[in-house]
């Protein structure tokens, strides 16, 4: 990718323009990090960008910006530009083609405002970025108030590129974040998704969501989350601290491995403790993993999260709750619970629960993870239904409905727990249940 990037350079400067690497990842070069892409700022218009690539497609040619497809990589090539004003706090009002050091002093951080030229070997460092790379600081580029005020989102970007990289605040950002910590819910919330996707996936998160709280971002954007701030817990089991604590520690117990629905899993699977709060012979939370798995529809709904995932995490935060059940399950019953493909991140959240509790015990956790690898021995993935939820109505008289859906789960559960070993044992098994009750058939 670096090559094809250099390649896209060369071509633009033998062209007679002025073309660099731009932002990211010039910083995550300078920072010995590969790069997951290369953006390129030049001083070609947009038409001029079209003529010498044969692979183009245009994503926001209004504003200068143009994708060229060079060896099969994808690469941004924006014109050098200055934004006249933004009023709906994201777009530039107007756009003004112009030259490099204008185009540095209209982006957010200086660590985002340096060129690199591949072809001379040399950085354009318009904005004092490499100072504040070399002092880990995390710095708005001119007036601070001005830049938020530009595109609110930076806010939550200044937020996470602090924990990601594990830099500080420049005094001057950080009061303007806390000046401003309110229009964050003034961001289109899919793009404050995006940011977060990125954020909970870093190491940093704890930390990360530890500085939205202080900054006081978080209520504008994690209400829920901001709940659990000193909500107390009973200290038998939880002597690590407040709900808060809890998250944050099982946030930090989940391996590398975890993917990003697991990471949400895992935040959200005691945000319903605030709602459930009660003390009879102690603190309890009653029912808290149903209602948390509710609370975390509503967030992920705001999110704009997709379908799938919702079903996904809401699924995995319900169930949470539930190791000593998988165990006293019959086998096929228990098989058909590992089966699911959504297990795999319900035992990762077995863990991180129990490995962020203080005192932690673990020994519940390895008797699942024992039982659901022998399952894996058996069954690397759920088979194929013996019968078809066709064949079950033709053989009961049953209309599709819950009924047929019971049957189902049932001949699988048998299946998996190999009483039943072909379609034709399932049939007979079938034929010896009790006639079902047409009263309750659904069409």
């Amino acid at each position: 990718m670096h090559h094809s990037a250099t390649q896209i350079v060369k071509t633009l400067q033998n062209a007679g323009h002025k073309a660099y690497f731009a932002g990211g990842c010039v910083r995550d070069m300078l920072l010995k990090k590969d790069p997951k892409d290369f953006d390129i700022a030049t001083s070609a218009l947009p038409e001029q960008i079209e003529e010498l690539f044969t692979d183009t497609y245009a994503v926001g040619k209004n504003f200068g910006v143009i994708h060229v497809v060079e060896n099969g990589h994808t690469f941004e090539i924006a014109t050098f530009r200055s934004d006249s004003g933004t009023s709906d706090g994201r777009r530039p009002d107007a756009v003004i083609f112009t030259h490099a050091e204008e185009d540095a002093k209209r982006r957010d951080f200086t660590i985002n405002g340096l060129f690199y030229d591949p072809i001379a070997d040399e950085i354009h460092d318009f904005v004092g970025g490499r100072d504040d790379l070399s002092n880990k600081l995390i710095r708005f580029i001119g007036d601070p108030h001005q830049r938020i005020l530009e595109d609110h989102l930076r806010i939550i970007r200044a937020i996470r590129f602090k924990n990601t990289l594990g830099f500080g605040y420049h005094p001057d950002t950080y009061a303007a974040l806390k000046k401003h910590a309110q229009l964050a819910d003034k961001v289109s919330w899919e793009r404050v998704r995006d940011e977060l996707n990125k954020i909970i996936l870093a190491k940093s998160a704890p930390v990360a969501f530890e500085d939205m709280q202080d900054t006081e971002v978080l209520p504008y954007v994690l209400p829920e989350l901001e709940a659990c701030k000193g909500l107390a817990q009973p200290m038998q089991y939880h002597q690590e601290g407040d709900v808060w604590t809890h998250l944050m520690n099982a946030l930090k117990a989940l391996p590398e491995e975890a993917g990003l629905l697991a990471h949400w899993a895992v935040i959200f699977h005691d945000i319903g403790k605030p709602e459930t709060f009660k003390i009879a012979e102690r603190i309890r939370y009653d029912q808290h993993s149903e209602i948390s798995a509710e609370i975390a529809e509503r967030i992920m709904r705001r999110l704009r999260f997709s379908r799938h995932d919702i079903e996904h995490v809401t699924w995995v935060v319900k169930h949470h709750f539930m190791m000593q059940q998988l165990l006293d399950m019959p086998v096929g019953r228990q098989r058909h619970w590992f089966l699911d493909p959504r297990f795999p991140d319900l035992l990762l959240l077995f863990y991180a629960d129990a490995a962020g509790t203080t005192p932690s015990d673990l020994s519940l956790y390895f008797k699942v993870k024992n039982a659901y690898e022998e399952c894996l021995t058996h069954f690397k993935e759920r088979p194929k239904p013996l019968l078809t939820g066709e064949e079950i109505m033709e053989a009961t008289g049953l209309k599709a409905g819950p009924e047929v859906g019971k049957i189902v789960d049932e001949l699988m559960e048998k299946q998996l727990g190999h009483e039943l070993q072909d379609p034709q044992q399932a049939l007979e098994w079938l034929r010896g249940q009790d006639p079902p009750n047409r009263d309750h058939q659904n069409i």
